[in-house]
Formats: C-alpha cells, structure tokens, sequence
C-alpha cells in the first residue's frame, strides 16, 4: 500500500477523467490520496472529491502565490473549517516562493504565520510550499517552532541539504515527488539517504511532476509508484518496506486520516 501524500484532484487537468484516475491509483496500490488547497475560497470543491471518494481526503489553506488573494483569511477561519470538516486531515499548501517573484514576499509570510498558528492550534500538519526560500523558511520555522511546536511536512522537496536538516531536527517530515526520480537529481537523492527513515512520505503533486517514467505527461497519483521505487533504491531497501515505511508515516503524520 502507498499513500499519495499531495496532489490535486481539483485541478481541470482531472475533470474529464476523475473516476478512472482513482481507480488506477486503487489498481497498483495507491489506496489513499491527500488531494491539496490552494485556495480556501475552493474548499467546497474539494470537500465535495473527499464525499465522492473515501479514499481521499483533503487539507485547507491558501499556497503562497496566492496569498496576496486571501489575506483577509485568517487563523481562527482556518481552524474553524479544520475543525468543522473530519477529511480534513491538514493544514495548507502555504510557505514561501520566491522562485516566481508573482506576490511579496510580506504577504507570504503573513499568510504563513496564520497557517503556522492553524497547525499549532489544530495539531493538524501543515503541509509547506518552499521554493528558492531555503534561508527564510529555515529561520521562520526554526524561530515558530520555539514559541511552540506543530506538525508540518517540507511537501515536493526540492530544496539543499541546510533546509532538510533543519527540517528534520525540527520534527518535520521530508515528502518527495516525481522531481526524485530526475536523471539531474544526484544531489535530492544523496538528501533522502540523510533522511531518518520514520521521517519520509512520498507524493505526486499531480498534474505537475510526473517521474522519469512517464516524464513529460500528466501525472497522477498512481504514479507515486515509481517515485517509491527510486526511492526504495536510493535508499537501499525493498520496494515493500518503503511502501511500509512511508505508509506508516502518512498515518502518522496526518494523524485525523482514518484507513480506509
């Protein structure tokens, strides 16, 4: 059994299709998946995929280049939704992305902080966009962390070896996707091998990303498989105990996720 710890199901690349993408997730052992927020204001689309399909479940939050767009939101809506609906097993997508330069980074990190404080309130993970931010994303967590401890995940890591020693010494887990599987990716891969084992999840962010073997096509989330097995030979184990290992994590981590 694998998890898809973060895709986006919502998205229009799915809408024609949407049954039969689950259905192949469910084919090759991709039993459950976490499909994302970008935008709370969409949450009732993808509220509306968790009732659909029991297999998925789904966060709320606002993804940092959209933060300028929901600042009005606020860390007790957060809660509150959170709190109002059981398939929402986390907090987010939000961080820090300074790789498009499309929203100040001030609105970022206000939007941040309030989601930082949803997680902390909610003791649901926040999952965490961090692109070409390694420095202020490793200061602002390392900093929150020290007014109080929450759950978070370092989602598509793509980041250097700093972040992800910062996250780990800060309770967090490392989740990877397709970018692992990338002929150019010597460097991410020799990161997992640094990463303790009860720390790792694995995802697609589907439709973006899809690994070397389907590289150039739509992802999904039944190709996590192949994100898994590169990872079971990074790491030096069978494709067996990573899917044990990540699974048990994903439980873990999203600790509100029932087994379906």
């Amino acid at each position: 059994m694998l998890i898809d710890t973060h895709c986006h199901l919502d998205f229009a690349d799915f809408e024609e299709e949407r049954d039969a993408i689950v259905s192949r997730a469910h084919e090759v052992g991709v039993k459950q998946m976490v499909t994302i927020s970008t935008k709370v204001r969409k949450l009732d689309g993808l509220l509306a995929l968790t009732k659909r399909y029991p297999s998925v479940f789904c966060s709320v939050g606002t993804h940092p280049n959209s933060a300028d767009q929901e600042l009005d939101i606020q860390t007790e809506d957060l809660v509150r939704l959170a709190n109002q609906h059981e398939k929402i097993v986390a907090i987010g997508e939000a961080g820090l992305d300074y790789f498009y330069d499309t929203v100040k980074p001030e609105d970022q990190k206000t939007g941040f902080l309030r989601h930082i404080a949803a997680a902390r309130e909610t003791k649901l993970p926040l999952v965490i966009h961090s692109r070409s931010a390694d420095e202020d994303m490793a200061a602002i967590l390392t900093e929150e962390t020290g007014k109080g401890a929450f759950p978070f995940i370092l989602h598509c890591f793509s980041a250097g070896p700093a972040l992800a020693r910062t996250g780990v010494e800060l309770g967090g887990y490392i989740s990877f996707s397709g970018i692992l599987t990338f002929p150019k990716s010597e460097e991410l891969r020799e990161i997992a091998k640094t990463i303790p084992h009860d720390r790792l999840l694995v995802e697609t962010d589907a439709p973006y990303l899809a690994p070397k073997r389907w590289r150039g096509k739509r992802n999904e989330p039944s190709y996590v498989v192949n994100t898994a097995e590169v990872l079971a030979d990074t790491l030096g184990v069978s494709m067996d105990e990573i899917a044990a290992i990540t699974t048990e994590n994903a439980f873990r981590c999203f600790s509100r996720m029932t087994r379906v």
